[in-house]
């Protein structure tokens, strides 16, 4: 009996060892055969080198994107003065419910535009700590509701770190779609958040045909389907298509209320961007 047993371990053991991917497979397996890779992925024990190496070259090519865009003088004024308008939006509402005087208006939008100018290096260092600090907590964030959807709503097999990995691994695409958004922002001249028909059109996502228009972009859509096809395959079910098209509508759904909620109140209008 315990021969039995030895010789089964040992099958196993080939079969891991048949089946088994190293990072950078399953890294060129997202992009050439993402189904098979997670099909895969999902039969070895989950590794957290496989959510957070993806993780943090995301981080770090977000953050150097960051530096170069601020720091390009044209998109630097592009991106100053887009802000200003819509500070200058703001004020001028208070100016005209008596909040304050146009007096008080011109001098906090004046000392405002020096403090932007005078920022530089000084502003960088504490955005890129919140951009690492954000990321990770919408990271873990995501991939816990991800899990519940998938686990108890769709009534997959499989654990937080599954969803970690199925979420995780696909932000190699995230990655590129970042360095695509530098070389296009350069081009432009002009700060940009993605590579959407609204930002060739040059669109307002405050209005509601440049928020539609946002969600036509091929690198978010591609992610999101792939975020699809992993859950589907890490959480073991063959109906591929009922997670892509959840994680698409889940996507969409909370676009749209993001949407909403930055055009009922003004000042939640980062949740549009």
């Amino acid at each position: 009996m315990s021969e039995l047993n030895d010789d089964n371990l040992k099958e196993d053991e080939l079969l891991e060892e048949e089946f088994e991917l190293n990072h950078s497979d399953k890294m060129v397996g997202l992009f050439s055969e993402p189904a098979n890779t997670f099909e895969i992925i999902a039969l070895m024990p989950v590794k957290v080198f496989d959510w957070i190496m993806p993780l943090l070259i995301f981080m770090v090519i977000l953050s150097l994107s960051t530096v170069i865009m601020q720091t390009n003088p044209q998109i630097k004024y592009s991106m100053m003065e887009k802000q200003m308008q819509s500070i200058q939006t703001n004020f001028n509402e208070a100016v005209n419910s008596g909040r304050m005087t146009q007096e008080q208006a011109d001098t906090q939008l004046e000392a405002i535009r020096e403090r932007m100018d005078e920022g530089g290096m000084a502003m960088l260092i504490p955005q890129i700590i919140g951009i690492i600090i954000f990321t990770f907590i919408v990271f873990f964030v995501i991939s816990g509701f991800y899990f519940l959807i998938a686990k108890f709503v769709l009534k997959g097999d499989g654990s937080y770190g599954s969803a970690m990995v199925a979420y995780g691994l696909p932000f190699y695409i995230a990655s590129i779609q970042v360095i695509l958004q530098v070389i296009v922002a350069m081009l432009m001249g002009k700060m940009i958040t993605d590579l959407s028909l609204t930002t060739f059109l040059d669109l307002d996502k405050k209005e509601f045909l440049g928020f539609l228009f946002s969600k036509l972009d091929v690198f978010s859509i591609w992610f999101y389907v792939i975020v699809g096809i992993a859950f589907a395959k890490m959480f073991k079910s063959n109906n591929t298509k009922k997670y892509v098209f959840t994680i698409l509508g889940i996507w969409i759904g909370f676009s749209l209320i993001f949407y909403f909620l930055s055009t009922a109140v003004p000042f939640l209008s980062f949740l549009n961007q």
